[in-house]
């Protein structure tokens, strides 16, 4: 036998001319096409009556094997509209199709010789017309198929989120000095109103990877907020307001590619990442647009010494998805400079104290860089305990940091968590110091409503004997309020006793009322 039906595929791309073709396209796929493409237009639309002969030995190939279930009455009732050439051969596409299916596969049908015979001649009888049916299904397909290539990242997702605050506060006493002793305020601070817009776009190329890129801007800055103003050293800044770090500019806050080599193991490379977005995770305390405002309370000041815009990697391996997970980072600040000029941006708020004269060389392996590693053990989504460590260098000054990072769920509405971090700093203004790190605090999901999260917080970020003569000590309360999934208020307080480390300053307290639009 010589014949070749037309694939399946090309004739589901097959559009519909007039109601029988329609049917039999139907027939074949699961829905109409919305366009309709002439077949039978000019010199091909002759309504021409295959011969009776013809219709006839269609008819009992239809009953026998089901080539059209949509409508076959198309072709097995008497009808006195005369079918034209084309539209008979698209049926009959239809039975070479299904027959070939049958003659291929295991089915218990057997097709008759006779029938085979019929087919054959058939096929020769309309060779024409099945011959440009393939011939115009090929084109769609290709078409298709260059319009699938071309089109732009059909799996890229946008997700957007505005932030807007307000902050208000002051101190007690007469005046604020620094952690160096030189005034900072001596009357108080005006309110303010700040914002951060960013814009996430996630393009997977193979359902297992994404390239981030994230666009923000922001009214930026530390003095946008009282405790950033009056303690800019030891993290009481609200974290949303420095990120970004410029003023009312749109810039690039991520640019990372994330892909999996293995179901367990997810591998981040990029130009312009961020430690803190691998390490020292916590339900509770971590994201400033979500729960605690502080610096302090979002991550562990001490390991995350080079936090800032970086270039490197991070891993996320989580052996069979079971209880324990490896995480990695390198991250090199200032990369793209190939010399030892220029400031470099970023950085945890305590190193301009320690290393006020900036040096060393830049680039991707310079002298300001970090590594880190967590070791983290979840028995259940109630439990996490993260071991940690970070090293690397501040413009040519050695750094070591060793950190813990527990919480533990209690019950559905009331969870603990806490921090601890040890470092040693080498060669600072102070001489080499070993600064000590923690926080604690308490946490109740769905308070009065579903939804809500409530927390209170209270910590040291730098004690040191070398820095100042007290230690710094940080309060902070909030209760975000679902008003719907895409709008979230939290009001808040922060407390910030002897500021900068020094007795001599007041107290600093401040309340913000942050409201969140996600999209």
């Amino acid at each position: 036998m010589n014949w070749s039906p037309l694939p399946l595929s090309m004739f589901l791309l097959l559009l519909p001319a007039n109601s029988v073709l329609a049917e039999l396209t139907a027939s074949v796929g699961a829905e109409k096409f919305p366009v309709a493409v002439d077949l039978t237009s000019g010199q091909q639309r002759s309504d021409v009556r295959p011969s009776e002969r013809s219709l006839q030995a269609i008819r009992s190939l239809i009953e026998r094997y089901g080539c059209i279930t949509a409508n076959p009455n198309d072709f097995t009732a008497p009808s006195d509209r005369a079918l034209t050439r084309y539209e008979f051969a698209t049926g009959l596409n239809k039975c070479l199709t299904q027959i070939d299916k049958l003659s291929a596969s295991s089915s218990t049908v057997s097709i008759r010789p006779e029938d085979l015979n019929i087919l054959s001649r058939l096929q020769q009888e309309f060779a024409t017309e099945l011959s440009r049916i393939r011939e115009r299904a090929n084109t769609l397909a290709n078409s298709a198929n260059k319009l699938d290539r071309q089109q732009f990242s059909p799996t890229t997702k946008l997700r957007g989120q505005v932030i807007v605050a307000v902050n208000a506060g002051g101190f007690t006493g007469e005046r604020i000095i620094d952690a160096q002793g030189r005034q900072i305020a001596n009357e108080q601070p005006n309110s303010t109103a700040l914002y951060r817009v960013a814009l996430d776009l996630n393009t997977s190329f193979t359902g297992t990877d994404a390239l981030r890129i994230l666009l923000e801007t922001g009214s930026g800055g530390g003095t946008t907020n009282v405790t950033g103003l009056l303690e800019p050293t030891f993290g009481s800044v609200i974290d949303f307001s420095v990120k970004p770090p410029t003023r009312n500019t749109i810039g690039i806050g991520r640019l990372v590619y994330a892909f999996k080599p293995t179901p367990d193991l997810q591998v981040a490379i990029g130009p312009d990442i961020r430690i803190s977005d691998y390490i020292d995770r916590n339900r509770y305390a971590n994201l400033s647009f979500r729960d605690f405002n502080s610096q302090i309370f979002v991550n562990n000041l001490l390991l995350m010494t080079n936090d800032g815009p970086s270039a490197g990697g991070a891993i996320d391996w989580n052996p069979d998805r079971g209880s324990f997970s490896l995480r990695a980072t390198y991250s090199a600040r200032d990369a793209a400079n190939s010399s030892s000029q220029g400031p470099i941006r970023g950085g945890a708020s305590f190193v301009p104290l320690l290393y006020p004269i900036q040096g060393g060389n830049r680039g991707l392996f310079g002298d300001t860089h970090q590594y880190t590693a967590e070791l983290e053990y979840a028995p259940s989504k109630a439990v996490a305990v993260r071991l940690q460590y970070s090293g690397g260098e501040v413009f040519d000054r050695r750094f070591d940091v060793a950190g813990v990072n527990v919480e533990l769920q209690l019950d559905p509405q009331i969870a603990l968590f806490g921090r601890y971090g040890y470092g040693n700093y080498e060669n600072t203004t102070f001489g080499n110091i070993n600064p000590n790190y923690w926080m604690a605090g308490l946490a109740f999901p769905d308070l009065l409503m579903k939804g809500s999260l409530a927390g209170i917080a209270i910590g040291q970020p730098f004690i040191s004997n070398e820095v100042g003569n007290a230690n710094q000590t940080n309060i902070e309360a909030f209760y975000r309020i679902s008003v719907s999934d895409n709008i979230q208020v939290t009001p808040s307080i922060q407390i910030v006793n002897n500021p900068s480390n020094q007795s001599a300053n007041g107290t600093i307290f401040t309340g913000t009322v942050r409201t969140v639009f996600s999209f």
